[in-house]
């Protein structure tokens, strides 16, 4: 097939074009550019829809619009297949897919060790002041002063959504020592193996001293955290989110860090991060009032959406997009890669 690839960077250039060429070059992929020699390619919108024209189908990632308008147009110029170089399909509009006809494959599952271990890596830094204590030394400050941390040894994380990477992340602290609890409404039975037990969420909030979510953004997820669920949340806690940005809501969680009822606050994703996050913005006024707020913060700690970005990981995304891509040829989708509420239209 003839694929239109949006939003790619070099490194998704470069993982692609490997596995188009490991699984013998089924698929000629065309890396749209845009005026002026951006290293990124165009992210999908209403108005760049237009490029998918004469392909087959095109590659998506997590902050490509595909709403009813930009499926519409799509769907006018006979490109009606889409492979998500990622495992989440807020971005999709469902209803619109399974009205105009599309096949839509997604990544599920391609490290969801590299996901955990991120989140690992947030809570030590934020916990232990690393990377306040990295400017420090860097200017010759070697007061330990306001670096003081705890161990997790003991302590309290409940983990909300025990898919693939909630499992990995109990499994790593229950390495650390930590009692862990889980919030999921379907229980995963290897974990209960480990001893970990389940709880409606209101009920662990107030024994928390770590919470991590992990679970994918739908409606019933949409602002889970909130002003009344962390009001919940035990004084001093520590809220780690590597899953989807919407899932908090962001001004609830600024007036909970500025009451101190939050000790510390970990982002790898922000509500309204399309505009800000995969570029370089160095250059450019910052004007979203409440991510610079956030940054305003000592004890906040943001990454970039990151937490997938390992080798494994952007090699194994590349492989299943183009595996989605072959099938689609066929006019299938695997059954494991398709995106719930769309199973129909990829039979």
């Amino acid at each position: 097939m003839r694929v239109a690839v949006f939003s790619a960077r070099s490194y998704d250039r470069e993982s692609l074009i490997a596995a188009n060429k490991q699984a013998g070059s089924p698929h000629e992929l065309d890396f749209l550019d845009v005026p002026g020699g951006a290293l990124t390619g165009p992210r999908l919108t209403p108005r760049t829809a237009a490029l998918a024209k004469d392909h087959d189908a095109l590659i998506a990632f997590t902050n490509d619009q595909l709403d009813r308008e930009t499926l519409t147009a799509l769907a006018e110029q006979e490109c009606t297949c889409i492979a998500l170089r990622c495992a989440g399909f807020n971005n999709l509009d469902l209803e619109a897919a399974r009205e105009l006809g599309f096949l839509v494959g997604r990544v599920p599952a391609y490290s969801p060790h590299a996901v955990a271990e991120h989140a690992v890596a947030l809570i030590l830094a934020l916990n232990r002041k690393l990377h306040r204590a990295f400017n420090r030394v860097r200017e010759h400050n070697f007061s330990l002063a306001g670096l003081l941390g705890f161990d997790l040894n003991g302590k309290t994380v409940t983990i909300v959504g025990t898919g693939a990477i909630g499992a990995v992340l109990a499994r790593i602290m229950l390495g650390f020592g930590c009692r862990v609890l889980a919030v999921d409404p379907v229980p995963n039975p290897s974990l209960i193996e480990l001893g970990i037990t389940y709880h409606e969420l209101d009920d662990a909030l107030p024994e928390t001293d770590i919470l991590c979510l992990k679970c994918p953004l739908t409606e019933q997820t949409h602002h889970l955290i909130n002003e009344r669920t962390l009001a919940l949340l035990k004084p001093g806690a520590m809220l780690v989110n590597t899953a989807r940005g919407a899932i908090v809501d962001t001004p609830a969680l600024i007036r909970a860090l500025k009451s101190e009822h939050l000790s510390a606050v970990a982002l790898d994703v922000y509500e309204e991060e399309e505009d800000l996050f995969f570029e370089d913005r160095s250059q450019s006024i910052l004007t979203d009032d409440l991510f610079a707020r956030l940054l305003t913060f000592p004890n906040v700690l943001i990454t970039s959406h990151q937490a997938f970005f390992t080798k494994e990981a952007v090699n194994a995304i590349a492989e299943t997009t183009i595996a989605n891509l072959t099938a689609m040829a066929d006019n299938s989708v695997p059954e494991a890669n398709r995106v719930p509420g769309l199973e129909p239209a990829a039979a």
